[in-house]
């Protein structure tokens, strides 16, 4: 309940903060009589700098997203449920972020005794301000910087229940009006596994995505991560697909497909949800 009624005052501070912005409703970011920018970051794995126009508030879902990591010990399949991001445009090329996993569980089975072990919980709040430096409806050459803070409301394995932050870099550039290339670096200071201070984790994102119409676009990516804890480092690389469609100007419906392509990344991870402006 402590948990709950701290996120909900996070969110309501957000909101009220935003408030000058959102009073304008529909005024600024320069889109006139047409309709307000709309552009999720859902399915992709990495990110971009286009920012929510001020007046308006766009909120992203994932009505289920399940990973399964297969090893010579054990199987483990996580999933999680209603995990949340509101994005809240405060500026015209300036947007802070709300971001929480409202339910997970996690099932590990230990195949060489048999046994099954369930944990369910929530995930961290994530805090963030995307600023965008160029282009903020994402067109052409764009690019931003989106510092973030981790507060540690969850535990593990759904969350890392500590302090932690890092920052978001996310460019983009249009190579022919239906095709944009993406790149998509973090730098972060993540908890250690034995709670006991904290080690670089950096990743690097690459992305192709196809517009196959004013409603369909397609997506490849490819993801390398690099983690540093003390408890032992690990490199995570993973090729992921996705589609989103577009059934009017401001909602959208999303699925994701990801393959880990070493050993160290889980083996699989498909994601649905969408994404909804207000």
């Amino acid at each position: 309940m402590k948990t709950r009624a701290l996120l909900f005052g996070l969110v309501a501070a957000t909101v009220v903060a935003a408030s000058p912005a959102l009073a304008q409703s529909g005024s600024g970011g320069g889109s006139g009589g047409d309709d307000p920018r709309f552009c999720p970051n859902r399915p992709s794995l990495g990110s971009s700098a286009c920012t929510t126009e001020p007046g308006h508030v766009q909120f992203e879902y994932s009505a289920l997203d399940w990973q399964r990591d297969d090893t010579a010990d054990a199987r483990d399949d996580q999933f999680i449920v209603a995990d949340l991001l509101a994005r809240i445009g405060i500026g015209p090329q300036t947007e802070v972020q709300v971001g929480w996993t409202a339910f997970g569980t996690d099932r590990e089975r230990n195949k060489a005794a048999g046994g099954v072990t369930h944990t369910n919980g929530v995930g961290d709040v994530r805090l963030a301000v995307r600023q965008n430096l160029r282009n903020p409806g994402g067109d052409g050459l764009s690019f931003g910087i989106e510092p973030f803070v981790i507060l540690p409301l969850g535990r593990q394995p759904i969350g890392d229940g500590a302090w932690e932050g890092g920052a978001v870099i996310p460019v983009t550039y249009d190579l022919s009006k239906s095709l944009n290339l993406a790149f998509t670096g973090q730098v972060a200071a993540l908890a250690d596994e034995d709670g006991h201070g904290r080690h670089l984790n950096d990743s690097g994102i690459v992305g192709l995505g196809y517009q196959v119409s004013e409603q369909v676009t397609l997506t490849s990516e490819v993801s390398v991560e690099r983690d540093d804890d003390p408890m032992g480092g690990e490199t995570h690389v993973l090729a992921a697909e996705s589609i989103a469609f577009k059934p009017t100007r401001r909602t959208q419906l999303d699925l994701l497909a990801a393959a880990g392509l070493n050993h160290s990344t889980p083996d699989i991870r498909l994601a649905f949800g969408g994404a909804i402006l207000f």
